[in-house]
């Protein structure tokens, strides 16, 4: 029997084990190994660290060298930004030479208008005119347009004239003359209309028995509508070709109206009144922002009383009267005979002072608002508001649905409160309402609707021509300069292009402000703006001397809004600049990017593209203490020649539009 041959076991040879000694070696070589690294990292740390110094020390030593180099020619370019920058006095002085002058025009012309500025002048022609007697509204109309321009010549030299010559007793001078100018138009147009209203029996129309005139001026439009036939039907009154209007209650149409009573020769007794709406596009909104601003202050603003830093009436002032019709003239025996009543032009008071025994019209479908309690009567007794349906004016823009506020006499500020049924048509630019009784009414926009602006950017177009370009969230702004005048050439609202009366209009750049204030393309910021706006706050020392040296350059650079002036503080701005001879449109990558505290410029290493903002230089540049200086270094000698020969007016006229911008604030 033989023996059985060993299995073999399955599976690798089993591994051997590490003796003592050899794990001691093992653990040595990793420990060296270790060292060795730490070593490598280290000598690698350390010369990172000395290259780093270096690097540093290269820096700081480059720096110090530029710094030297900034310090050792300050002087000579301040010195000589100081010359170039007389061109501000300069254009100053021209300015009142050019007044001066028209001032000697004026008298040696030996006309009628009166200077505004001369007190005996102005009080003279205030004293004749207030003697003149039975002037229609056509001729006051004809009048009033004088009157507006001595008020507008006023306010543009309240606001042109620096603070250091324009004295405080002048300044008050100048504002009792504009209420005083306003005053007397108002009261002339109440003379007018009451002169109207004596012959209104004559005047009817043959279809609806009453009268109706409507009277359009350059700046005011009348619409008057006299109840003659008292017919209680009478309900709309719509004045033609004025898309304006009203819906008059029957107590208002009918005999159950409570008014004096006017007595006929007839020996008959009648209630008559007549409606006055009268609308202005220039000068009303101003009266009564003048009389706010001397009244209220921001910190008693009460509930529903508009902050006139916030909101601005736009397109006039709508005064809304309820009038009593006067004596009416009559023929007897070939004599025209009227009763004289001395009290003038009388307001018909509404809502009335309803006794018990007053009857209401039985079928009156005009809810019934308000409610008023007659003095001396525990009778509360119901009288409906009136309907208004009002045109927006032509001339002013409207980017959003306005605020509608009535004038507070008492108060003597504008309010929000008692309005009923507000409808807003903003294609058609209409607007309803019902009041209790009318007054004055306005309609008010956001001052501060465009700002902050998207961006800017102004580019020169010619010799001394250059076009200004601000983006904001409604409409693009394009404003065109030429010599010491600027136009605006266009707006555009949802892709189609506004036009009014003051496109394409040469104005001063101040008088341009004034005007596209008053038709609603605000972008120009008071020093109460920051309160409303969401700014980004600049060193007003800085911006000042930004747009100085940016005007300086203007006539052969193009500048920009660049998004990292949200990222270097307030005591810096960060623009975008360009050297431009062409007309076409600046291409977005041959922008560079410039930085200036008001002490040092420079130009910077990163672009709009960049993913994070730094200081730091561009390559191969230097610090230089003006920013004149710093883009001279980048700018060509043709360009250097346009600048050089630059006419002064221009540069100025740029600076005031940049100024009265503050781009680099508001954007």
């Amino acid at each position: 029997m033989g023996h059985k041959p060993k299995k073999k076991k399955s599976g690798g040879s089993k591994k051997k084990k590490l003796s003592k000694t050899e794990k001691v070696k093992m653990q040595q070589e990793e420990e060296q190994k270790r060292l060795q690294e730490e070593e490598e990292a280290r000598f690698k740390a350390e010369k990172e660290e000395a290259e780093r110094l270096a690097k540093q020390q290269l820096e700081k030593e480059k720096q110090e060298k530029l710094e030297a180099k900034d310090l050792e020619r300050r002087g000579d370019e301040l010195e000589e930004l100081r010359l170039l920058e007389n061109c501000y006095p300069a254009a100053e002085k021209w300015r009142k030479e050019c007044l001066a002058q028209a001032k000697w025009e004026e008298f040696t012309r030996c006309e009628d208008t009166p200077d505004p500025t001369l007190p005996r002048e102005i009080n003279t022609f205030i004293s004749l005119w207030k003697e003149e007697q039975d002037e229609d509204i056509e001729t006051v109309m004809l009048k009033g347009k004088l009157v507006r321009s001595l008020i507008e010549r006023l306010e543009l030299l309240l606001m042109e004239t620096p603070l250091r010559e324009l004295k405080e007793k002048k300044a008050l001078l100048y504002q009792e003359s504009i209420c005083e100018l306003r005053d007397l138009l108002y009261s002339k147009f109440d003379v007018a209309t009451e002169g109207l209203l004596k012959q209104a029996s004559t005047l009817v129309d043959p279809d609806s028995g009453n009268m109706e005139k409507v009277f359009r001026g350059e700046n005011v439009t009348f619409c008057i509508w006299a109840n003659i036939r008292k017919n209680p039907r009478t309900k709309n009154v719509t004045f033609q070709d004025t898309e304006m209007g009203l819906i008059l209650p029957k107590i208002l149409t009918s005999s159950a109206v409570i008014g004096e009573g006017v007595e006929e020769k007839a020996g008959e007794e009648e209630d008559k009144i007549s409606i006055r709406e009268c609308t202005s596009s220039l000068s009303d909104p101003m009266k009564f922002q003048l009389e706010e601003s001397e009244s209220q202050s921001e910190d008693d603003l009460g509930e529903n009383v508009v902050d006139l830093h916030q909101f601005t009436p736009l397109g006039g002032v709508y005064h809304l009267d309820v009038l009593q019709l006067p004596p009416q003239c009559k023929q007897v025996k070939g004599w025209t005979l009227v009763e004289m009543l001395s009290q003038g032009l009388k307001r018909f008071p509404y809502p009335q002072p309803l006794t018990q025994e007053a009857p209401l019209p039985s079928e009156d479908p005009d809810p019934p608002a308000l409610r008023q309690t007659s003095p001396g009567s525990d009778v509360d007794v119901g009288q409906p508001p009136i309907t208004v349906t009002l045109k927006f004016n032509d001339s002013a823009v409207f980017f959003e649905e306005p605020l509608v506020a009535k004038w507070d006499p008492e108060g003597r500020c504008w309010r929000t409160d008692g309005f009923g049924n507000v409808y807003y048509n903003m294609e058609e630019r209409q607007l309803s309402f019902t009041l209790e009784s009318l007054c004055p009414v306005a309609l008010m926009q956001d001052t501060h609707l465009n700002m902050p602006y998207q961006s800017w950017e102004l580019r020169p177009t010619g010799l001394n021509a250059a076009l200004f370009v601000v983006l904001t969230t409604f409409t693009e702004l394009k404003i065109q300069i030429q010599g010491n005048q600027c136009m605006l050439i266009s707006a555009t609202l949802e892709d189609e292009e506004y036009v009014s009366e003051i496109s394409g209009k040469w104005m001063s750049p101040l008088a341009l402000t004034l005007a596209m204030r008053r038709v609603g393309l605000n972008i120009f910021p008071s020093e109460r703006s920051r309160k409303y706006v969401s700014v980004n706050q600049k060193s007003p020392g800085t911006e000042v001397k930004a747009y100085q040296q940016m005007a300086l350059m203007a006539p052969a650079l193009a500048f920009g809004w660049s998004k990292w002036n949200l990222n270097c503080g307030a005591e810096t701005v960060v623009l975008k600049a360009s050297e431009h001879l062409g007309t076409e449109p600046v291409n977005a990558r041959d922008w560079s990017l410039y930085m200036f505290n008001g002490q040092r410029a420079q130009r910077l290493k990163v672009d709009e593209f960049s993913p994070a903002f730094s200081e730091d230089l561009e390559d191969d540049t230097e610090f230089h203490s003006t920013l004149y200086h710093m883009l001279k270094d980048f700018t060509s000698e043709e360009a250097m020649e346009k600048v050089q020969n630059a006419h002064h007016l221009f540069v100025d006229a740029v600076y005031q539009l940049l100024l009265f911008t503050r781009v680099l604030t508001y954007s």
